[in-house]
């Protein structure tokens, strides 16, 4: 049976599907529970969220479903501070703050810029969850002998196969190739994003060849095809994120749901813009007015921090072009069907696909 894979095996799940972990809203505890109670690993995507909220969130979980989850967090990156590259970001943000009647001279950026990872960490190892994935590095190797002593199993995300290599020679159970069709932040630690940026189709067998855990291929997998032609190409499992952004139980906001139904491959684009991380979303007036600017832009987390008030507000305003739109380019097979209902129909699908390569 096409399911019966190393992924399913490890994680004691129905089906190789991972919901990936998408932060800031979609990836929430319903979303998750429904995931994971169809068979698939939900994933709670808690990067943005305080410690309290993490360990709420876990329990919601739990009260939703017995079934395993994944809880997701971003590993903290060195970053630079300027004061200069900070004062020219405001200036540019300012009009935007303005025409959203923001008050000030601008956006500030209060620290910490990003939750603490070590008490979002320690949240994770006292509820014990069962899975813990994360993305842009590696934990060090106190933290990852934490969590094996808990016997929480750790899924690292790689746009490269050194950076493959890397997570498995820490120790690391599965890893995720997260090919550049893949919607969010790009994942990449060794290296500039620019040289990382390599499909799912040829990133994931060249994983699948150097690497001795097992692979999850992540990137513009919509449906049972993208699922079936990841397994052919050597991958144990497959992650989705766009493919429940608007689901019923997705936590993105209405008009994101909305953008992402409406998109098409073509609506994509790489940009620093919102967050100083380079991420693929859905191209807005936001993102085409600051392509100039981007190599201007504090890295991430500061400029994260600066825009984080306007995106709020934009969203409390239903402004969609000033909001962060995170999406793959896969879109355009997106639906708004229930995710349970959805891992069913993927899992349909992948067998029906399997089934029509034995004509």
């Amino acid at each position: 049976m096409w399911n019966q894979t190393a992924v399913s095996e490890l994680l004691k799940i129905d089906y190789p599907i991972l919901q990936a972990g998408m932060a800031g809203g979609p990836a929430g505890a319903r979303l998750a529970a429904s995931v994971s109670e169809a068979g698939g690993l939900g994933t709670l995507g808690a990067g943005y969220m305080k410690p309290g909220e993490i360990r709420e969130a876990v329990r919601e979980i739990r009260r939703l479903t017995d079934k395993p989850f994944a809880v997701n967090l971003f590993i903290p990156e060195p970053y630079e501070e300027e004061d200069g590259t900070m004062e020219r970001a405001r200036r540019l943000l300012q009009p935007y703050c303005r025409e959203l009647g923001l008050a000030g001279e601008g956006p500030a950026a209060p620290k910490p810029y990003a939750e603490p990872f070590e008490e979002q960490a320690q949240v994770l190892l006292e509820e014990k969850v069962p899975v813990f994935s994360f993305t842009f590095g590696v934990p060090s190797a106190d933290w990852i002998d934490a969590f094996k002593k808990e016997g929480i199993l750790l899924i690292g995300t790689a746009t490269t196969v050194a950076e493959g290599a890397h997570l498995e020679s820490e120790g690391i159970d599965l890893v995720v190739g997260q090919g550049s069709e893949a919607g969010g932040h790009r994942g990449t630690f060794l290296g500039g994003h620019e040289q990382a940026l390599v499909g799912t189709m040829a990133l994931i067998p060249q994983l699948a060849d150097t690497l001795h855990v097992p692979v999850i291929a992540a990137g513009g997998i919509m449906d049972g095809r993208g699922i079936a032609a990841s397994l052919l190409l050597g991958a144990s499992g497959v992650q989705l994120g766009t493919a429940f952004l608007a689901s019923p139980e997705s936590g993105a906001h209405p008009r994101y749901k909305e953008a992402v139904l409406q998109s098409m491959e073509e609506s994509t684009v790489v940009t620093r813009a919102f967050s100083g991380k380079a991420a693929r979303g859905i191209r807005n007036r936001f993102v085409v007015e600051m392509e100039q600017a981007e190599a201007t832009l504090p890295p991430y987390p500061v400029q994260n921090a600066l825009t984080r008030e306007l995106r709020r507000e934009a969203a409390r305003q239903e402004r969609i072009e000033f909001m962060s739109l995170w999406a793959g380019q896969g879109s355009r097979l997106a639906t708004d069907v229930p995710a349970g209902v959805r891992v069913r129909e993927l899992a349909a699908q992948t067998e029906e696909a399997f089934r029509r390569m034995h004509f």
